[in-house]
């Protein structure tokens, strides 16, 4: 059996991003994108309704700032009380999950696709990828970066304008490009 080109973005197997299925959900999140950023939030909704009904869960007391950007918006997953500033992109070709109590500040960015290293693939629209996960009460500074296959364990900080590349356990906190971790 040929699996389709979402089947195999779910899978973590090599796929074309120029996919009629994929584009028709990339459009779909757009929709819902647009619906989120052009409408004031109702204290009484737990997430704005386009959001709610594009992500894969949302927990209860869930923030999500406009302007708010998704790939596709069927992969993230939110825990209870997570909170995400003005300007988040999430890119989300691979589950995305964030845990409990988790903040996001502006600007921060969360990739999981990864493009081809070999041109001519690249520019046939071939890419990979690997799933993002944020525990439990994780801050994230504004303007970072966590880039495809990262995990950030429960309580850790990274610093604003920091590019994660590889995983942070919990408690750590990593400043930098390439974020490390800071002592004292």
């Amino acid at each position: 059996m040929n699996k389709s080109e979402r089947q195999k973005m779910q899978a973590g197997d090599w796929y074309c991003c120029l996919d009629s299925e994929l584009s028709a959900l990339r459009h779909q999140a757009r929709v819902a994108v647009h619906q989120h950023n052009g409408a004031l939030p109702d204290p009484a909704e737990n997430l704005s309704p386009p959001l709610a009904k594009l992500f894969a869960a949302a927990g209860e007391n869930c923030l999500i700032e406009a302007p708010f950007h998704c790939a596709y918006g069927i992969n993230i997953t939110l825990g209870n009380n997570v909170y995400l500033n003005a300007g988040c992109t999430i890119l989300d070709t691979a589950p995305v999950s964030i845990g409990d109590g988790t903040m996001l500040g502006p600007n921060v960015q969360i990739y999981c696709a990864q493009h081809h290293k070999n041109s001519a693939l690249r520019a046939k629209g071939l890419e990979i990828a690997y799933p993002v996960t944020l525990g439990a009460d994780v801050w994230i500074g504004g303007g970072a970066i966590i880039l495809p296959g990262v995990t950030i364990g429960d309580g850790a900080i990274v610093g604003a304008g920091a590019v994660v590349t590889t995983d942070v356990a919990a408690g750590q906190t990593v400043t930098g490009n390439p974020a490390r971790l800071r002592q004292g």
